[in-house]
């Protein structure tokens, strides 16, 4: 063998073993890349479950709170249909007392001495307010206050009702 051969040979022998070298090093990088991809992996998945049961803890929340306040607007709203009933109600009981003259509306009269002028009030009416003058107003008058009052009674009793959902919605 000739020292080109021998010196081909070794140069050769080098390569290869390089080669080898290179491809043990490269197999031992994949290795440590595979590795951290996986860590890196796990990590990911671990984040996405935490993510989840966050929203889901997040939703069951918002699902309890709606359900709060749906069940408190039904309570109020079985509460605005009571008032406004028993208001109804007694509306129509007042109603029907002015129309059968078991109740009278009057009104006080006020003194002006200065004027001169009173009103008359009706004869034989009986007052429980004593040293004060009433007139006793006409049925018909009092059936259109009474219903002047009416609608301004539903007018409040809806108006709480309006409170109080905008109240429960606003929490």
């Amino acid at each position: 063998m000739t020292p080109v051969q021998k010196l081909a040979g070794l140069v050769l022998l080098i390569l290869v073993l390089m080669t080898v070298a290179a491809g043990a090093a490269w197999q031992v990088q994949d290795w440590r890349i595979g590795k951290r991809l996986a860590e890196q992996a796990r990590l990911h998945q671990e984040d996405l479950a935490a993510t989840a049961r966050a929203a889901s803890a997040q939703a069951l929340a918002e699902k309890k709170k709606r359900l709060a306040i749906e069940q408190d607007l039904a309570a109020q709203d079985q509460q605005h249909t009571r008032e406004l009933s028993d208001a109804k109600r007694n509306q129509a009981l007042l109603r029907d007392r002015l129309a059968t003259a078991d109740v009278r509306l009057s009104v006080l009269l006020a003194d002006d001495p200065a004027s001169g002028s009173k009103v008359p009030t009706a004869a034989g009416s009986v007052s429980v307010v004593h040293a004060a003058r009433r007139a006793q107003l006409d049925p018909a008058h009092a059936q259109r206050i009474i219903a002047i009052t009416d609608d301004g009674d539903n007018g409040l009793i809806a108006l709480r009702a309006c409170q109080a959902y905008l109240r429960a919605i606003a929490d």
